[in-house]
């Protein structure tokens, strides 16, 4: 049978399983847009499907020629079922983003190929190399199997010129709408890499240390071409290099584009009074921040380079300038205890930072936190679904795993409480009441929907109390350790793929792909 040619391509990206305060607004991760717009621009029949702005329409999706899917690793569980079933249609399959670039291994049991790390410039390479069966082993960044053996092709290196890339051309978005989800606020990128080296992050292992950004004229560029309402700007770190960050926020103000845009950034802006009243002018209403601790101990461990001191004033000063802050926080580290949360928690209301995410310590694949949890065997599971931050997956060391999962869903009920909400009344903040009350509705329904999970980590509890029982009649830490680590059952994250293509008339499926094969 011939070689089918390749001419209709979709890009999947796989819904979030858990919530957050601001799941309400409907963001697409960049990456897939932006490999759909070069691919589009290289003469390609491109469908983009984001499932947490719009669902998927799989007649679609079975009538493409070769199918991408990105995942980072919450989503792998869903990312993983979407890719089984549509290899099983017969359609090239390939995966990319965060998760699959560090386990291209575990993802080739479900797809054809992996590109690893970024993509915009191995894309069109590999689609062809896929048309023609020629020149795979060229393609950087590319893992695949033949036979038994998996090849993989040296990494892709770091674009230095991130103005050479189109900008994502939202119309590629198909599928029908969600209902309530806000999508006006429009994503853009403007930087890639981190200079910092936290050890529970990723982003430096995928996109490095060297910090590197578009121009400013690109910028302001494609702020011209959107014009939007509301930007949320998509940089890891967006005043890394605080002399570039100025120069863009100057030309916004100087041209007059200057809708309300929230950010991520670390709390060193708080130093720059310059950088501060240039963020003010140009409309920054959120900076989202990884304060991550207030425990000094916890903080030298994660590679912040912050004190508790400075995490105070900083917030202070950048709420004092009219920028609300968004903190992050991350209960679990090695030197928590459960007082650490409680302190947090008051903390944070202290300082009445706008909002925030309490989060509980994750060991994301790609991150020294993950290699060193995995090679002491505290992993209580490596269902990636629950990778998300509301769930614990790993034994911290001062407080049981049953107590920080208790701990960490009554910090965020402590937070957004009815008093909390008031205090924004009282100032008129309409925005952040808002979130407030978004938070304290979103909060409850997560503690309601937990009680299935935190059954089963009373009944791992259990069993690990029972395992003290056998260490002291000889079954050494490992075994113990093993028979402590119950299986945590998957959440429903799939249930509604397997109960489609349950549906599926598989041979119809197949007869049309070898037709349209030629075969």
């Amino acid at each position: 049978m011939r070689r089918p040619p390749i001419r209709k391509i979709a890009f999947i990206e796989p819904r979030s399983p858990g919530a957050h305060v601001y799941s309400r607004w409907g963001l697409p991760r960049l990456g897939t847009l932006v490999l759909g717009t070069i691919l589009e621009r290289a003469g390609y029949d491109v469908s983009v499907y984001i499932e947490d702005v719009r669902g998927i329409d799989f007649d679609d999706v079975f009538s493409r020629d070769a199918v991408g899917i990105s995942t980072i690793t919450a989503t792998a569980p869903r990312a993983y079922e979407i890719a089984r079933q549509v290899r099983r249609a017969g359609i090239p399959t390939f995966m990319g983003g965060p998760h699959v670039s560090f386990m291209a291994r575990e993802a080739l049991a479900y797809c054809d190929y992996v590109l690893r790390g970024e993509a915009e410039d191995s894309i069109v390479p590999f689609v062809r190399a896929l048309e023609t069966g020629e020149g795979l082993e060229r393609v950087p960044g590319l893992s695949w199997m033949a036979g038994v053996h998996i090849h993989d092709n040296p990494p892709p290196p770091h674009c230095m010129d991130l103005d050479r890339y189109p900008f994502p051309d939202f119309s590629l978005i198909r599928g029908p709408a969600k209902p309530k989800c806000d999508v006006s606020i429009t994503p853009i990128m403007t930087s890639r890499g981190c200079p910092f080296g936290c050890s529970f992050c990723s982003v430096t292992r995928m996109f490095g240390r060297r910090y590197r950004f578009r121009s400013v004229d690109n910028v302001i560029e494609e702020l011209k071409l959107r014009r939007p309402e509301w930007v949320f700007f998509y940089d890891d770190n967006f005043a890394a290099n605080p002399a570039h960050t100025k120069e863009l926020l100057s030309r916004m103000i100087a041209e007059g584009i200057t809708p309300k845009w929230s950010a991520q950034t670390r709390i060193d802006i708080a130093d720059d009074p310059e950088l501060l009243d240039l963020m003010r002018r140009a409309g920054c209403a959120y900076a989202y921040i990884g304060l991550e601790s207030i425990n000094p101990k916890t903080l030298a461990a994660l590679n912040k380079g912050q004190t508790p001191e400075e995490i105070e004033r900083s917030i202070r000063t950048i709420q004092g300038k009219g920028i609300n802050v968004h903190g992050m926080f991350i209960f679990g580290a090695d030197h928590d205890d459960p007082s650490t949360i409680g302190e947090t928690v008051r903390f944070a209301k202290r300082l009445d930072i706008a909002s925030v995410q309490f989060m509980m310590l994750t060991p994301l694949p790609g991150t020294p936190v993950f290699e060193a949890m995995e090679g002491e065997g505290r992993l209580l599971s490596r269902d990636w679904g629950y990778y998300d931050g509301h769930h614990v997956v790993f034994r911290p060391k001062g407080m049981s795993f049953l107590s920080l999962q208790k701990l960490s869903i009554k910090a965020m009920v402590k937070f957004y409480s009815i008093p909390q909400i008031l205090r924004r009344l009282n100032r008129f903040d309409i925005w952040t009441m808002a979130v407030r009350i978004y938070g304290w509705r979103m909060t409850r329904k997560t503690r309601r929907n937990m009680r299935g999970f935190i059954a089963h980590l009373k009944e791992l509890y259990r069993q690990a109390e029972s395992g003290v029982a056998d260490a002291k009649s000889g079954i050494g830490a490992r075994a113990q350790s093993a028979k402590a680590s119950l299986e945590l059952k998957a959440r429903r994250t799939t249930d509604d793929l397997r109960e489609y293509f349950s549906r599926i008339n598989w041979d119809h499926i197949r007869a049309m792909r070898r037709r349209h094969a030629g075969g």
